[in-house]
């Protein structure tokens, strides 16, 4: 009850709504770590398939915004909901205060 849903058909339908917001894209293909962006309120952010993920046009146009999970050694990447977390916590992080 404390999240609002709600359904967008496409990505260039969300980007025109929220002309003033940032998207940033999350891919295991690019280099640049997530924790190096600074997260603002209204800011998105975009996750693939975990099959798929996004596509390379996307993060080739993008590629001030594509981010990624660094990983070490053999592993490839992480499972999806465990990447949202990650992520979406660190801009929780920046932006609110705990008490």
């Amino acid at each position: 009850d404390k999240v609002k849903l709600f359904q967008v058909p496409t990505l260039q339908e969300l980007q025109d709504k929220n002309p003033d917001a940032s998207f940033y894209y999350l891919s295991s293909k690019v280099k640049t770590p997530y924790f190096s962006m600074k997260f603002k309120p209204g800011d998105f952010l975009v996750f693939g398939k975990e099959t798929k993920g996004l596509p390379a046009e996307l993060l080739k146009d993008n590629p001030d915004t594509a981010i990624t999970i660094p990983m070490s050694g053999e592993v490839r990447s992480i499972n999806l909901s465990t990447s949202v977390g990650i992520v979406l916590y660190e801009a929780i992080r920046q932006n609110y205060e705990f008490k």
